[in-house]
């Protein structure tokens, strides 16, 4: 990766599956733009989880331990190898579990529509990725997601920053994500950066309407590191710009059986939960 140049690529562009492929092979991550989702949708999504945040109402719906689904509290994760709490709270959302009534209709359509989208992209890496790497999978990407009851919406809200922080604490930590690919709608307000591989970090592109999608660890594992999982984070804002920042991001996640390389799905799953104090 001689240069960081994340893609922009349009959905309905001819040679869209191939320049998807080039941008993930290269940065780990990829734009998508012009793409089907409705932009009415995603505001009203922002609109009707923000209300659902700023309601003290939130805590009854409190995840109890070793469940994944539902309301995690402020300071509730880590990042992989860190000791300190992320600056957030987030509310996870599954097909097959309840998400708060007032916020029902709007997202299961949008978590719908996501769930679309990454399949059509897990696709284009199907018709993309190289013989000899294809022939290392277990079986191609979108069957590893076929009928799949794992793949998470998680809404996620960045409070304004206390004074208090402590030195150090961010709004999250540079991690890798556990997943095949995540589709992350462009959040509320600027902040996430990935990381190249002499180190520097890069803004990632913040584009009304723009879709980021980039690699997970397992998506690396599986394509034995053809596709980089790309260490990202969200910084902090400067005080002039110091606001909630919301963001929707989609993990699209391999049935449970599925081999990778040395372990299954479900077990690099929950090896990875356990580590960022969500296990069980």
């Amino acid at each position: 990766m001689a240069e960081f140049e994340v893609l922009a690529v349009g959905l309905h562009e001819p040679d869209a599956a191939q320049r998807f492929a080039k941008s993930l092979r290269e940065t780990g991550f990829a734009v998508i733009k012009d793409h089907d989702i409705n932009m009415s949708g995603i505001e009203a999504m922002y609109d009707v989880w923000s209300k659902y945040f700023n309601d003290d109402a939130k805590l009854s719906d409190a995840t109890p331990a070793g469940d994944s689904a539902g309301y995690f509290g402020y300071k509730s994760e880590n990042a992989k190898g860190q000791t300190q709490k992320d600056l957030k709270e987030f509310y996870h959302i599954y097909e097959s579990r309840g998400v708060p009534a007032e916020c029902e209709t709007i997202t299961r359509k949008f978590h719908t529509d996501l769930i679309n989208l990454g399949q059509t992209l897990l696709g284009w890496l199907d018709q993309e990725t190289p013989p000899e790497v294809k022939t290392k999978l277990s079986m191609p990407f979108t069957k590893m997601v076929e009928g799949s009851e794992g793949n998470l919406l998680r809404v996620l809200h960045y409070p304004p920053l206390p004074e208090d922080i402590t030195p150090g604490e961010v709004r999250a930590a540079a991690h890798g994500d556990i997943n095949l690919i995540t589709l992350l709608v462009t959040g509320s307000e600027p902040g996430l950066q990935a990381q190249d591989v002499n180190g520097d970090w890069h803004d990632i592109p913040c584009g009304t309407g723009y879709i980021n999608v980039n690699s997970g660890d397992m998506l690396e594992q599986a394509s034995h590191n053809y596709y980089p999982s790309t260490v990202h984070r969200v910084i902090n804002p400067p005080q002039q710009q110091n606001k909630s920042r919301y963001s929707l991001p989609l993990f699209m996640q391999p049935n449970p059986d599925v081999q990778l390389a040395t372990q299954t799905a479900g077990e690099f799953l929950q090896e990875r939960l356990n580590e960022i104090g969500q296990g069980g």
